[in-house]
């Protein structure tokens, strides 16, 4: 059993309400007296009791993660970070998925399952700006994606636009013409697929390229499966490509898996690239380019948003972090051969 906050004031020769002071933070200890106190701390193994603490505060310790999947590797990985944050900050996190369901997100959103939490992180897919902010008295929020809260509420977000244009200039400086845009989800209120087609279309402008809507492949999910039949329709309607983009990783390895199969050459005949950069492109055949979110700095932002409101009085104004990115080249785009001659025919005609 841990020792107790009188144990160690006896061992360390002091109150144990200067114990308590050094235990909590409180800078008003003398150097020379805290360094006895924690060096007593560490002798006897103390460990704060976390569940006390938070109930002395009146709160409980809990804080909810709501996303849409928990199954998807993006946000298990951010899950992870997040959990890892929590606990330094002696929290726990509760995590619960949405499906991206309006109604289960307003449900989660008001009351977090019946959990007394005493703050949020979400990342809705189906609620409006105005949904997000219609919640007097609940419980602290702060916003992950692209849902713009309009400077009412803490936004924690990458740059998509600026990361979507940098990778298809990646794509276009490797001799690709053809960029399938495989992502779209004009279904969606959360706009991140909407700022990643922007940014693809911009870097098209910028090299002169036209838009061609047929290379605009709309899914459902971000999932493999939707990866995979966007390829095939492509494939199918021989329409003339020579690069994919991903809007999310799992799309770009869904559309690999369908382009080996029918005998193409990644990335010798086409270039495949993503985004998020999970770990199962790291280890694809070949290694998938991508675009890498800073996950860890995305959850550290979350969490440091999410103390400050927690902490007593008004607080500063609510903030939009923005979190950085970098492109992560692999070989699934580099190596490619390009060549000086006339388009060739479509991949249909080409490869059957």
């Amino acid at each position: 059993m841990s020792a107790t906050l009188r144990q160690v004031a006896e061992h360390a020769g002091v109150s144990v309400r200067t114990v308590s002071n050094v235990v909590s933070g409180f800078a008003l200890v003398a150097p020379a007296t805290r360094e006895r106190v924690q060096r007593a701390l560490d002798e006897l193994g103390y460990r704060p009791n976390a569940a006390a603490r938070h109930l002395r505060g009146g709160r409980s310790g809990l804080i909810a993660l709501v996303i849409p999947e928990i199954a998807s590797p993006y946000f298990g990985e951010l899950a992870g970070h997040l959990a890892d944050e929590a606990e330094k900050r002696g929290w726990t996190l509760l995590v619960q998925q949405t499906g991206g369901d309006a109604r289960r997100e307003r449900d989660l959103l008001d009351g977090a399952g019946g959990q007394a939490v005493d703050g949020l992180v979400m990342s809705p897919w189906a609620l409006s700006p105005a949904d997000l902010r219609r919640r007097p008295g609940a419980a602290p929020l702060v916003l992950l994606g692209e849902q713009d809260a309009d400077g009412l509420l803490d936004h924690v977000v990458i740059d998509n636009v600026t990361a979507a244009r940098e990778l298809t200039r990646h794509l276009i400086e490797t001799g690709c013409t053809r960029i399938a845009a495989v992502g779209p989800q004009p279904h969606l209120l959360n706009g991140t697929a909407a700022r990643r087609l922007s940014g693809y279309r911009q870097a098209l402008d910028e090299a002169g390229l036209p838009h061609d809507p047929a290379l605009e492949v709309p899914v459902n999910h971000l999932h493999r499966a939707d990866g995979a039949a966007a390829m095939r329709r492509l494939l199918d309607t021989g329409i003339e490509v020579d690069a994919v983009f991903g809007f999310s990783d799992q799309l770009a390895l869904g559309a690999m898996h369908v382009a080996t199969q029918h005998g193409l050459q990644v990335p010798a005949d086409l270039a495949i690239a993503g985004f998020d950069d999970v770990e199962d492109g790291r280890y694809a055949n070949p290694p998938l380019t991508t675009v890498s979110p800073d996950k860890p700095a995305i959850a550290q932002a979350a969490l440091h948003c999410l103390a400050g409101r927690l902490t007593p009085g008004d607080g500063p104004p609510p903030v939009k972090h923005l979190v950085p990115h970098h492109l992560e080249i692999r070989a699934s785009t580099i190596g490619r051969k390009v060549s000086t001659k006339p388009a060739a025919p479509g991949i249909r005609n080409a490869h059957r």
